[in-house]
């Protein structure tokens, strides 16, 4: 009896064995069905500032690691050419008109003037609330600036669990304990004169204390940054990296048309200088967030995103000097424009495993508006039919299978743009290889084939007219999708766009108003 036992129970041990190591397999297969996820969102980077992306000065060791160990798609679109509404469509993907979001959140003035809402609707679902409600932990730290100011909501109420923000309401980022409500208390950005400078370390503090406590389950992190938005005042220890930076605006690294910005700028030498101090610490401190997903092994379970909400910012703007020359790389413009400069930023994804590492997709076309949906689809996570996104589920094309793009891209801006060869038409449309820009009143289209001219430098409207009309009804059925607003109403009546912060200023009488050509 017992030799015929002992095979029976050679073979129970051997079938445990393969129970277990298929429940080890399906454990994994589970957690890889849901990532942890950190969105890395910096602030006015332009797509050509860092080293892997061809900048001849700046030093961006762990933004270069984040492209070796992951995929840069280098057709990633933002939804608009400045912050607020860019971040919108990333937690919505919805376009921002939708929302009625057109240019930044500001004060109460500016935005009535500019016939805005005060701040997102927190009823919106977000992709924050979706994953939450999937049994995520969910925090944003950094920069917010979906609404602040009397009455708008924290993070807390658009599906966050944890929260430490600047321009936003809710728990200061840099402080322990949140004032109590009416306590007057300063924030610490007011109070200390290199904050921004020291605001990278701080939100990866906080997101470093975040992953650790809930290592054991699956989080969402919004790592949001304030640089390079200007003002930049880097420490002396930041700033001398680059004590003997001789910058030149002839750099063959930069394109024909950032050689001619960088050949007007005031000091370039000073300017540069400061913009990659900002920006290099900005790298370490992204830095000492991927070495501590590696100490807590959470590497090959969590999805890194990295991208910008827009653009570089302009150095004719008044406090934007050294900010000012973010780099664009060879594309057009800069921010607040619908050229290429203005809405093409980073998307770097990296996922050990899932994501090929090293690799560069030059021709997918993907955007901002894709974020909820593609996020959810790796999370497992069901979208409600009643969010009705206007990005899609992208994942695919994340997981190494380049296609086309189903849906074209769609974009509005009404306000002023800095640099009279950087103002298109008010709307703006991509689809395939063409992006169409035109007129409210289906007049003034100029068409680009994008992967033959990403420089935007010959309009081939008159050679391709059959494409014109096929954009233009598309571009103008979009437009009218959109709620009614009369800041499109007024900008389409005069056909030009309309200068916001001025028209704001003349109508705020408050010593707050804040200064047309400030960066925001």
């Amino acid at each position: 009896m017992t030799r015929r036992l002992f095979p029976l129970a050679s073979l129970c041990v051997l079938c445990g064995h393969a129970l277990a190591a298929a429940g080890d397999e399906c454990g994994g297969a589970l957690r890889a069905a849901k990532p942890n996820v950190i969105f890395i969102l910096a602030d006015d980077q332009g797509w050509g500032d860092a080293r892997f992306a061809g900048h001849p000065y700046v030093k961006t060791p762990n933004l270069d690691r984040l492209a070796a160990e992951g995929t840069w798609f280098k057709q990633f679109y933002v939804a608009a050419t400045v912050c607020s509404p860019s971040r919108c469509a990333f937690m919505t993907s919805h376009y921002p008109a939708r929302h009625e979001i057109h240019g930044h959140f500001a004060d109460h003035a500016l935005n009535a003037a500019r016939h805005m809402p005060d701040w997102l609707d927190p009823s919106t679902v977000t992709v924050a609330r979706l994953l939450r409600g999937a049994g995520y932990a969910t925090a944003h730290f950094g920069k917010w600036h979906l609404g602040n100011g009397a009455g708008a909501p924290a993070p807390g109420e658009y599906g966050f669990d944890v929260s430490r923000v600047v321009n936003g309401n809710g728990p200061a980022l840099g402080e322990k304990e949140p004032a109590p409500s009416g306590a007057g208390k300063k924030r610490p950005e007011q109070t200390d004169p290199y904050f921004r400078a020291k605001s990278t370390a701080m939100i990866v503090d906080a997101a470093i204390e975040f992953i650790t406590a809930h290592k054991d389950r699956p989080f969402y992190v919004n790592a949001w940054t304030l640089l390079p938005h200007a003002p930049l005042k880097p420490t002396p220890e930041q700033l001398a990296v680059y004590e003997g930076l001789a910058p030149r605006a002839d750099d063959p690294a930069f394109g024909t048309w950032m050689q001619k910005y960088l050949a007007e700028a005031k000091d370039l030498k000073s300017q540069m200088q400061v913009f990659c101090a900002s920006l290099t610490d900005l790298d370490t401190q992204v830095g000492r967030l991927l070495r501590t997903l590696d100490a807590l092994e959470l590497s090959e379970r969590t999805l890194v995103f990295f991208s910008s909400d827009n653009g570089p910012e302009d150095y004719r703007i008044g406090n934007a000097a050294n900010a000012g020359v973010g780099s664009t790389g060879p594309l057009r413009a800069r921010k607040r424009s619908m050229y290429e400069g203005g809405i093409r930023t980073f998307g770097l994804v990296r996922w050990p495993g899932r994501v090929a590492a090293g690799r560069v997709d030059e021709t997918s076309v993907i955007a901002g508006v894709d974020w909820l949906p593609t996020v959810c689809a790796l999370a497992g996570v069901a979208v409600p039919e009643s969010v009705r996104p206007d990005g899609e589920d992208v994942s695919d094309i994340w997981l190494g299978a380049p296609r086309a793009r189903r849906t074209p891209l769609y974009w509005e801006w009404l306000f002023r743009v800095w640099g009279d060869e950087y103002q298109p038409p008010m709307l703006a449309v991509r689809d395939g290889p063409w992006k169409l820009f035109v007129n409210h009143d289906g007049g003034g289209a100029r068409l680009f084939n994008i992967p033959e001219d990403s420089a935007e430098r010959r309009d081939v409207a008159a050679e391709h007219p059959d494409v014109v009309k096929s954009l233009s009804a598309k571009a103008l059925t979009w437009q009218k999708s959109l709620p009614p607003s009369a800041a499109r109403d007024d900008a389409a009546a005069t056909r030009a766009p309309i200068d916001g912060p001025r028209r704001a200023a003349k109508a705020k009488s408050s010593a707050q108003a804040k200064r047309p050509g400030t960066a925001r």
